[in-house]
Parts: C-alpha cells; sequence; structure tokens
C-alpha cells in the first residue's frame, strides 16, 4: 500500500483537513436556506430532497464512472454510506420533524458528535483525547442554545426514535468515510460520495415517488427576504454547493482528521444556517442563539487544537536489519498515515526480540494501515 503525503499526525495534514471540514460545513449550513423557498413554492420538503441527492448522484457520475472499480472493491461500504450517511439521515430526520418540533429534532440529530465518540472510545476500544471530548461537549450545549430547544419541548417516543436514527446515521457517515481508506482495498473518498449520492438517490426514489410531484414550480421564481429569483438558483446552489461540494469536502476531511474531531467541527453546520436563514432569509438571531454559535465555535476550536498521541518505536536487528517506522494512533484511533513497516529479520535471536517488544510498545497496534495516497 502508498503511504499518504500528508497525515492526521502531521501539521500540515491536520491544517489541510480542517480547512476541509469547514468548508463542508459551510456548505452543508446553505442547504437549509436554498430548500426553504422551494418548499414555500409549493414542493414537499421529501421530494426537495430528492431533488438535492438526485441532482448531486447526476452531477458526481463522471467521477462514479471514473471509479467504477470501487463497486467491485468495497461494495458493502459503498452501500453503507449511500443507506446510512446519504438516505438514513434524511429520512430519519424528516420522519422526526413530522412529530417533534424542528429544534429538538435538530439537537437530537447533532448529538451524533458524542455519539461518535462513545462508538470510538467503547466499541472499536481506542483512545479519545480530553480535547475533542469537551468540545463536543460544549458544542452540544451549544446547538441547544441555537435551536432554542426550550421554547417547543414535547415529548414523542416515536419521533425521539427517528431523531436517534439520524444521529446514528450521522455517526455512519463519519465512521464509513474514515472506513473507506483503510485496510488492503482502500477506496478514493470522491468515489464513496459519488456512489454514496447514487445509492441513496435510488432508495430515495423508492421512498419519495418523484413521479407523482408537481415540478412546476421550479420554472418559475421565489422569494428571499424580499427578493424575487428564479427557482433554479437555490435549487442549483443547494445541489452543487451544499451537497457535491459539501458531501466531497466533508468525506476527504475525514481522512486528515479524526471521525470525532471531523464530527464536532461539523456542528458548525447548525450555526452557519442560522446566520443564512438571518442574511438572506430575514429570521433574525436572538441573544440565546448568538451565544449557543460561540459556544460551538468554542467546542469545535478545543476539538481541532487536540493534538492525537503518537508513538514511535524502533529496533535494528543484525545482518539482515530490522526497521519498524512509525506507528501513530490518532485521537479517533483511524490508521496512522505514512506509517511503513519493512521487517528483515535477522539470524540473531536479539534481533527478533526487539522487534517483539517494539510490536508490543505501539499504541492502536489493531489500527495500523497506511492511508492511501
Amino acid at each position: 500500500m502508498q503511504s499518504s503525503t500528508a497525515s492526521p499526525t502531521h501539521p500540515s495534514g491536520r491544517t489541510l483537513g480542517l480547512s476541509l471540514a469547514l468548508v463542508s460545513a459551510f456548505a452543508f449550513g446553505g442547504s437549509g436556506t436554498a430548500a426553504k423557498p422551494l418548499i414555500e413554492a409549493g414542493l414537499s420538503p421529501l421530494h426537495v430532497v430528492w431533488l438535492r441527492v438526485t441532482g448531486a448522484a447526476v452531477a458526481l457520475l463522471p467521477i462514479a464512472y471514473r471509479h467504477r472499480d470501487a463497486v467491485l472493491r468495497r461494495p458493502g461500504l459503498l452501500l453503507g454510506f449511500g443507506l446510512l450517511a446519504v438516505a438514513g439521515v434524511q429520512a430519519c430526520y424528516f420522519a422526526a420533524i413530522s412529530r417533534i418540533p424542528v429544534g429538538v429534532a435538530l439537537l437530537i440529530e447533532y448529538l451524533g458528535p458524542p455519539l461518535l465518540i462513545g462508538y470510538v472510545k467503547f466499541v472499536q476500544r481506542q483512545p479519545i483525547t480530553r480535547g475533542a471530548a469537551i468540545g463536543a461537549g460544549v458544542a452540544v450545549a451549544g446547538l441547544a442554545c441555537v435551536v432554542e430547544v426550550w421554547n417547543g419541548l414535547s415529548f414523542d417516543a416515536l419521533g425521539v426514535l427517528f431523531a436517534l436514527g439520524a444521529a446514528c446515521c450521522q455517526v455512519g457517515y463519519f465512521v464509513l468515510a474514515d472506513a473507506g481508506r483503510r485496510g488492503d482495498r482502500p477506496v478514493d473518498p470522491m468515489a464513496v460520495s459519488a456512489y454514496g449520492l447514487l445509492i441513496g438517490a435510488v432508495l430515495l426514489t423508492v421512498l419519495t415517488r418523484p413521479w407523482q410531484a408537481d415540478w412546476s414550480p421550479l420554472g418559475g421564481s421565489v422569494v428571499m427576504n424580499g427578493h424575487t429569483l428564479p427557482a433554479l438558483i437555490p435549487a442549483a446552489w443547494m445541489v452543487l454547493v451544499a451537497t457535491v461540494l459539501a458531501y466531497l469536502t466533508g468525506v476527504i476531511s475525514v481522512g486528515y482528521l479524526s471521525p470525532p474531531i471531523a464530527g464536532v467541527v461539523a456542528n458548525l453546520e447548525a450555526v452557519v444556517a442560522t446566520v443564512l436563514a438571518w442574511v438572506l432569509l430575514g429570521e433574525h438571531l436572538g441573544l440565546p442563539q448568538v451565544t449557543g454559535g460561540l459556544l460551538v465555535l468554542a467546542g469545535a476550536f478545543a476539538a481541532q487544537i487536540s493534538k492525537p498521541a503518537v508513538v514511535e518505536a524502533g529496533a535494528a536487528g543484525h545482518s539482515g536489519g530490522v526497521t519498524e517506522v512509525v506507528a501513530g494512533a490518532t485521537a479517533s484511533g483511524a490508521a496512522a498515515s505514512g506509517a511503513t513497516a519493512s521487517r528483515a529479520v535477522g539470524p540473531a535471536q536479539e534481533g527478533r526480540e526487539r522487534v517483539a517488544a517494539a510490536e508490543r510498545g505501539v499504541s492502536g497496534r489493531s489500527s495500523r494501515t497506511s492511508r492511501s495516497g
């Protein structure tokens, strides 16, 4: 396997990953602002979601064709990403808001980062940095303020269950995005996005039955904060920016950041959505929302500055030579990028003993695998 030139443990790799994660959060955050005028013009929410996912899938067809070998290499991964990270999140969220307030559903959905930290720690049994855990908690508290959850509390068991389903699907987004670059058959993150959206579009087509919808509003105009513009403009933004760009940058960013840190940074989506609704739709922010936005920013910052532990071990044998070069464990237990290992065990017993000692000293041994470049 080839090793990546930029790894999560390298400053340049973390900077690139954070930049991509921020672009993804900002792009995702504009989806609601673009979708709302279309819904007010007469399209149903589910058909807007279908338009968003299917349009993005069509736009990414050239990428899917270029990486068509990914279907044979990791079919389960692609199916899981399309089912969970695309169709699952959308379907569960809309099912939730049909039974509980939007703010409550949004807050529960964004419990994804804490759930992700729990998954990494207790299921994958990998270490979690204190910064990532604290950042997730602060960000969730901020989200409660952003959505003003106290204004519409009502308990509906099925609605809460659907919202938790959306949160679990969001966990799947980060876990599967990271898993795509692991193992003996890594898949390009752009292929994961392209085929995930294609599979999600097929599943949503069965669910929404778009042939029964009235698509005539797309040929008319919509109103955004008192300004009239063609409906195709927010539709194109929703497809190309809030979906294509958002998924591509988001999935790629997970390869440079750990999934928990990428998940906490993704919480900025709710802040971006609220600010854009303020600027473009005239939905003004109150003091609790401003305060919550600052808390989300603080949580994301605390998570991304936490440094993963890197353990280095080396051993050199005699005539045959033995080398073990850097196998680091990231905060999420992601495989260490750029780790290479070449073992040539010499005839001397001392060399073999040093190799065994080095292997026992490396943390995260079970997840040592280089990331494809």
